[in-house]
């Protein structure tokens, strides 16, 4: 669930952020994807941590 909701703010993070810097649309998309990916990753490590604490 964490993987989960860390993509889609990812997305909408990075999608935002090429938006702001005046990106196309397949700027966008890259950031969004880019962004999505890199925090998906960080909630996967967080979730394997929080399980093994458990």
């Amino acid at each position: 669930m964490i993987v989960i909701l860390a993509a889609i703010a990812g997305a909408i993070w990075g999608g935002m952020l090429a938006r702001k810097r005046g990106g196309k649309p397949a700027d966008i998309a890259q950031y969004a994807g880019g962004y999505a990916i890199a925090l998906a990753l960080a909630g996967l490590f967080v979730t394997i941590f929080l399980e093994r604490m458990v």
